[in-house]
Protein backbone atom coordinates (compact mmCIF):
# COMPACT_ATOMS: atom_id res chain seq x y z
CA UNK A 1 0.00 0.00 0.00
CA UNK A 2 1.45 3.37 -0.95
CA UNK A 3 1.80 5.91 1.88
CA UNK A 4 -0.79 8.71 1.83
CA UNK A 5 0.20 11.54 -0.49
CA UNK A 6 -1.60 14.48 -2.06
CA UNK A 7 -4.17 14.31 -3.48
CA UNK A 8 -4.83 10.77 -2.23
CA UNK A 9 -5.43 9.91 1.43
CA UNK A 10 -5.34 6.22 0.46
CA UNK A 11 -3.89 4.62 -2.67
CA UNK A 12 -4.00 0.83 -3.13
CA UNK A 13 -2.84 -0.68 -6.42
CA UNK A 14 -2.75 -4.35 -7.44
CA UNK A 15 1.03 -4.21 -7.11
CA UNK A 16 0.75 -2.89 -3.55
CA UNK A 17 -1.67 -5.66 -2.64
CA UNK A 18 0.26 -8.41 -4.40
CA UNK A 19 -2.66 -9.42 -6.59
CA UNK A 20 -3.92 -8.82 -10.13
CA UNK A 21 -7.14 -6.77 -10.29
CA UNK A 22 -8.60 -4.69 -7.43
CA UNK A 23 -7.67 -1.06 -6.68
CA UNK A 24 -8.87 1.73 -4.40
CA UNK A 25 -8.03 5.40 -4.09
CA UNK A 26 -9.51 7.95 -1.71
CA UNK A 27 -9.19 11.41 -3.20
CA UNK A 28 -9.22 14.60 -1.14
CA UNK A 29 -10.39 17.68 -3.04
CA UNK A 30 -10.25 21.24 -1.64
CA UNK A 31 -13.14 23.66 -2.20
CA UNK A 32 -13.33 24.46 -5.90
CA UNK A 33 -10.61 21.92 -6.62
CA UNK A 34 -10.15 19.42 -9.43
CA UNK A 35 -8.12 16.33 -10.23
CA UNK A 36 -7.31 14.59 -13.52
CA UNK A 37 -6.24 10.97 -13.84
CA UNK A 38 -5.77 8.35 -16.53
CA UNK A 39 -7.78 5.17 -16.11
CA UNK A 40 -5.12 3.13 -17.97
CA UNK A 41 -6.09 -0.57 -18.04
CA UNK A 42 -8.73 -0.33 -15.30
CA UNK A 43 -12.42 0.55 -15.09
CA UNK A 44 -13.35 2.89 -12.22
CA UNK A 45 -16.36 4.01 -10.23
CA UNK A 46 -16.36 7.54 -8.83
CA UNK A 47 -18.18 7.45 -5.48
CA UNK A 48 -18.57 10.57 -3.29
CA UNK A 49 -17.83 9.81 0.37
CA UNK A 50 -18.11 13.24 1.94
CA UNK A 51 -18.56 15.56 -1.01
CA UNK A 52 -21.91 17.15 -1.87
CA UNK A 53 -21.35 17.82 -5.58
CA UNK A 54 -18.85 16.38 -8.04
CA UNK A 55 -18.62 16.84 -11.79
CA UNK A 56 -17.06 14.04 -13.82
CA UNK A 57 -15.84 14.64 -17.38
CA UNK A 58 -13.86 12.46 -19.79
CA UNK A 59 -11.88 13.18 -22.94
CA UNK A 60 -14.48 11.09 -24.78
CA UNK A 61 -16.96 13.93 -24.19
CA UNK A 62 -18.87 12.38 -21.27
CA UNK A 63 -20.06 14.72 -18.51
CA UNK A 64 -21.92 13.85 -15.31
CA UNK A 65 -23.02 15.99 -12.36
CA UNK A 66 -23.10 13.86 -9.22
CA UNK A 67 -25.23 14.84 -6.24
CA UNK A 68 -23.14 13.53 -3.39
CA UNK A 69 -23.60 13.62 0.36
CA UNK A 70 -22.28 15.20 3.54
CA UNK A 71 -20.95 11.82 4.67
CA UNK A 72 -21.42 8.09 4.33
CA UNK A 73 -23.86 7.99 7.25
CA UNK A 74 -26.20 10.63 5.80
CA UNK A 75 -27.43 9.41 2.40
CA UNK A 76 -27.10 7.02 -0.53
CA UNK A 77 -25.15 8.85 -3.24
CA UNK A 78 -25.00 9.21 -7.00
CA UNK A 79 -21.94 7.68 -8.68
CA UNK A 80 -20.30 7.46 -12.10
CA UNK A 81 -18.63 4.69 -14.07
CA UNK A 82 -15.64 5.56 -16.27
CA UNK A 83 -13.98 3.06 -18.64
CA UNK A 84 -10.41 1.96 -19.16
CA UNK A 85 -8.17 3.94 -21.55
CA UNK A 86 -9.69 7.31 -20.73
CA UNK A 87 -8.61 10.58 -19.13
CA UNK A 88 -11.01 11.72 -16.42
CA UNK A 89 -11.34 15.03 -14.58
CA UNK A 90 -13.17 15.37 -11.27
CA UNK A 91 -14.13 18.83 -10.02
CA UNK A 92 -16.03 20.17 -7.02
CA UNK A 93 -17.81 23.43 -7.83
CA UNK A 94 -18.38 24.32 -4.18
CA UNK A 95 -17.10 22.87 -0.93
CA UNK A 96 -14.49 20.14 -1.13
CA UNK A 97 -14.50 16.66 0.32
CA UNK A 98 -13.46 13.05 -0.19
CA UNK A 99 -14.22 10.85 -3.17
CA UNK A 100 -13.54 7.11 -3.52
CA UNK A 101 -12.23 5.68 -6.78
CA UNK A 102 -12.94 1.95 -6.86
CA UNK A 103 -11.14 0.20 -9.70
CA UNK A 104 -10.46 -3.12 -11.37
CA UNK A 105 -8.17 -4.11 -14.21
CA UNK A 106 -10.34 -5.28 -17.09
CA UNK A 107 -10.46 -6.26 -20.75
CA UNK A 108 -13.67 -4.71 -22.14
CA UNK A 109 -14.10 -0.99 -22.61
CA UNK A 110 -17.68 -0.23 -21.59
CA UNK A 111 -19.34 3.19 -21.98
CA UNK A 112 -19.16 5.80 -19.25
CA UNK A 113 -22.41 6.03 -17.29
CA UNK A 114 -24.18 7.93 -14.53
CA UNK A 115 -25.62 6.00 -11.57
CA UNK A 116 -28.38 7.91 -9.76
CA UNK A 117 -28.84 7.37 -6.04
CA UNK A 118 -32.55 6.68 -6.52
CA UNK A 119 -31.69 3.57 -8.59
CA UNK A 120 -29.29 2.02 -6.05
CA UNK A 121 -30.78 -1.23 -4.68
CA UNK A 122 -30.73 -1.03 -0.87
CA UNK A 123 -31.25 -4.22 1.12
CA UNK A 124 -31.12 -5.38 4.73
CA UNK A 125 -29.18 -8.57 5.46
CA UNK A 126 -29.38 -10.66 8.58
CA UNK A 127 -31.49 -9.87 11.63
CA UNK A 128 -31.06 -9.12 15.32
CA UNK A 129 -27.45 -8.29 16.17
CA UNK A 130 -26.37 -9.43 12.69
CA UNK A 131 -28.54 -6.82 10.91
CA UNK A 132 -26.84 -4.56 8.41
CA UNK A 133 -27.67 -2.44 5.35
CA UNK A 134 -26.14 -3.09 1.92
CA UNK A 135 -26.17 -0.47 -0.85
CA UNK A 136 -25.69 -2.57 -3.99
CA UNK A 137 -24.67 0.28 -6.27
CA UNK A 138 -22.26 -1.83 -8.36
CA UNK A 139 -23.17 -5.35 -7.32
CA UNK A 140 -23.14 -8.11 -9.92
CA UNK A 141 -26.53 -7.95 -11.59
CA UNK A 142 -27.28 -4.42 -10.37
CA UNK A 143 -24.89 -2.38 -12.54
CA UNK A 144 -22.84 -3.48 -15.54
CA UNK A 145 -19.05 -3.53 -15.26
CA UNK A 146 -16.46 -5.80 -16.84
CA UNK A 147 -14.86 -7.13 -13.64
CA UNK A 148 -15.50 -4.61 -10.87
CA UNK A 149 -17.96 -5.40 -8.07
CA UNK A 150 -18.52 -2.79 -5.34
CA UNK A 151 -21.05 -2.31 -2.55
CA UNK A 152 -21.42 -0.25 0.63
CA UNK A 153 -22.31 -1.83 3.97
CA UNK A 154 -23.59 0.07 7.02
CA UNK A 155 -23.68 -1.68 10.38
CA UNK A 156 -25.39 -0.17 13.45
CA UNK A 157 -23.18 0.21 16.53
CA UNK A 158 -22.91 -3.02 18.53
CA UNK A 159 -23.78 -5.30 15.58
CA UNK A 160 -21.70 -7.87 13.74
CA UNK A 161 -21.50 -7.66 9.96
CA UNK A 162 -19.91 -9.92 7.32
CA UNK A 163 -21.22 -12.74 9.48
CA UNK A 164 -21.18 -15.70 9.28
CA UNK A 165 -17.58 -15.61 8.03
CA UNK A 166 -17.42 -16.43 4.35
CA UNK A 167 -14.87 -16.76 1.60
CA UNK A 168 -14.50 -16.43 -2.17
CA UNK A 169 -10.91 -17.41 -2.89
CA UNK A 170 -11.45 -20.43 -5.15
CA UNK A 171 -13.35 -21.05 -8.37
CA UNK A 172 -16.11 -23.65 -8.06
CA UNK A 173 -18.71 -23.22 -10.83
CA UNK A 174 -22.07 -22.23 -9.43
CA UNK A 175 -20.83 -22.35 -5.81
CA UNK A 176 -17.88 -20.01 -5.27
CA UNK A 177 -16.14 -17.28 -7.28
CA UNK A 178 -12.53 -16.17 -6.92
CA UNK A 179 -12.41 -12.50 -5.92
CA UNK A 180 -9.77 -10.21 -4.40
CA UNK A 181 -11.38 -7.82 -1.91
CA UNK A 182 -10.67 -4.50 -0.24
CA UNK A 183 -12.58 -3.34 2.85
CA UNK A 184 -12.40 0.46 3.32
CA UNK A 185 -13.77 1.67 6.67
CA UNK A 186 -15.36 4.75 8.18
CA UNK A 187 -16.55 4.77 11.80
CA UNK A 188 -19.14 7.22 13.12
CA UNK A 189 -18.09 9.52 15.97
CA UNK A 190 -19.85 9.43 19.32
CA UNK A 191 -22.55 12.08 20.00
CA UNK A 192 -19.82 14.12 21.70
CA UNK A 193 -17.62 13.90 18.61
CA UNK A 194 -15.15 11.32 19.88
CA UNK A 195 -13.72 9.02 17.18
CA UNK A 196 -14.81 5.39 17.18
CA UNK A 197 -13.30 2.08 16.17
CA UNK A 198 -14.24 -1.37 14.96
CA UNK A 199 -12.63 -4.74 14.32
CA UNK A 200 -12.12 -6.91 11.25
CA UNK A 201 -11.29 -10.62 11.34
CA UNK A 202 -9.83 -12.68 8.49
CA UNK A 203 -8.97 -16.32 9.27
CA UNK A 204 -7.06 -18.78 7.07
CA UNK A 205 -8.94 -20.98 4.62
CA UNK A 206 -5.74 -22.81 3.67
CA UNK A 207 -2.29 -23.51 5.09
CA UNK A 208 -0.34 -20.26 5.28
CA UNK A 209 -3.39 -18.18 4.38
CA UNK A 210 -4.37 -14.72 5.57
CA UNK A 211 -4.73 -14.42 9.36
CA UNK A 212 -5.70 -10.94 10.57
CA UNK A 213 -7.48 -9.40 13.55
CA UNK A 214 -7.34 -5.65 12.93
CA UNK A 215 -8.58 -2.64 14.85
CA UNK A 216 -10.00 -0.33 12.18
CA UNK A 217 -10.71 3.37 12.19
CA UNK A 218 -11.93 5.92 9.67
CA UNK A 219 -9.80 5.97 6.54
CA UNK A 220 -8.22 2.55 7.02
CA UNK A 221 -8.46 -0.51 4.79
CA UNK A 222 -8.01 -4.27 5.12
CA UNK A 223 -6.88 -6.33 2.13
CA UNK A 224 -8.37 -9.80 1.69
CA UNK A 225 -6.62 -11.89 -0.97
CA UNK A 226 -7.97 -15.12 0.56
CA UNK A 227 -9.48 -16.51 3.75
CA UNK A 228 -12.71 -16.51 5.73
CA UNK A 229 -13.58 -12.86 6.31
CA UNK A 230 -15.84 -11.74 9.10
CA UNK A 231 -17.02 -10.65 11.45
CA UNK A 232 -16.76 -6.91 10.91
CA UNK A 233 -17.58 -5.66 14.41
CA UNK A 234 -19.06 -2.23 15.09
CA UNK A 235 -18.34 -1.00 18.61
CA UNK A 236 -21.43 -0.01 20.64
CA UNK A 237 -22.29 3.63 20.01
CA UNK A 238 -20.32 3.80 16.77
CA UNK A 239 -21.97 2.86 13.49
CA UNK A 240 -19.62 1.26 10.96
CA UNK A 241 -19.38 1.84 7.21
CA UNK A 242 -17.31 -0.14 4.79
CA UNK A 243 -16.86 -0.03 1.05
CA UNK A 244 -16.17 -3.44 -0.52
CA UNK A 245 -14.18 -3.44 -3.78
CA UNK A 246 -13.86 -6.81 -5.52
CA UNK A 247 -12.58 -8.26 -8.79
CA UNK A 248 -11.21 -11.56 -9.99
CA UNK A 249 -10.24 -13.72 -12.95
CA UNK A 250 -13.53 -15.54 -13.51
CA UNK A 251 -15.17 -15.50 -16.92
CA UNK A 252 -18.45 -14.51 -15.24
CA UNK A 253 -18.79 -11.42 -13.05
CA UNK A 254 -20.45 -12.95 -10.01
CA UNK A 255 -20.30 -12.91 -6.21
CA UNK A 256 -20.58 -16.48 -4.99
CA UNK A 257 -19.53 -17.20 -1.41
CA UNK A 258 -19.04 -20.17 0.86
CA UNK A 259 -19.95 -19.79 4.55
CA UNK A 260 -17.57 -21.03 7.23
CA UNK A 261 -18.90 -24.47 8.20
CA UNK A 262 -18.51 -23.77 11.94
CA UNK A 263 -20.67 -20.64 11.82
CA UNK A 264 -23.13 -21.04 8.95
CA UNK A 265 -25.80 -22.24 11.43
CA UNK A 266 -26.35 -18.66 12.60
CA UNK A 267 -28.44 -18.03 9.48
CA UNK A 268 -31.08 -20.46 10.80
CA UNK A 269 -31.72 -18.12 13.76
CA UNK A 270 -32.49 -15.05 11.66
CA UNK A 271 -36.11 -15.83 10.69
CA UNK A 272 -37.08 -15.76 14.38
CA UNK A 273 -35.53 -12.34 15.06
CA UNK A 274 -36.53 -8.82 14.05
CA UNK A 275 -34.35 -6.68 11.86
CA UNK A 276 -32.58 -3.98 13.85
CA UNK A 277 -35.07 -1.06 13.97
CA UNK A 278 -32.25 1.44 13.36
CA UNK A 279 -32.07 0.26 9.76
CA UNK A 280 -31.92 1.60 7.16
CA UNK A 281 -29.31 4.07 8.34
CA UNK A 282 -29.35 5.97 5.03
CA UNK A 283 -31.66 6.49 2.08
CA UNK A 284 -31.46 8.19 -1.33
CA UNK A 285 -32.10 11.89 -0.94
CA UNK A 286 -31.05 12.05 2.70
CA UNK A 287 -28.91 14.82 4.21
CA UNK A 288 -26.68 15.73 1.30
Amino acid sequence: MNPPSQPYALHITPEDAGWAYSSLRVLVLPPGGSHTFDTAGSEWIVLPLSCRDVTVTTTDGDAFALHGRAGVFTAVTDFAYVPRDARVTLAVPGEGGRVALAGARCERRLPARYGPARSVPVETRGSGSCSRQVNNFAAAGAFDCDRLIAVEVLTPGGNWSSYPPHKHDEHHPGRESELEEIYYFEIADSPEGRPGLGYQRVSPSRAGGTDVLAEVRTGEAVLIPDGWHGPSIAAPGHDMYYLNVMAGPGAEREWLIRDHPDHAWIRTTWPGQAVDPRLPLTRPGGDR
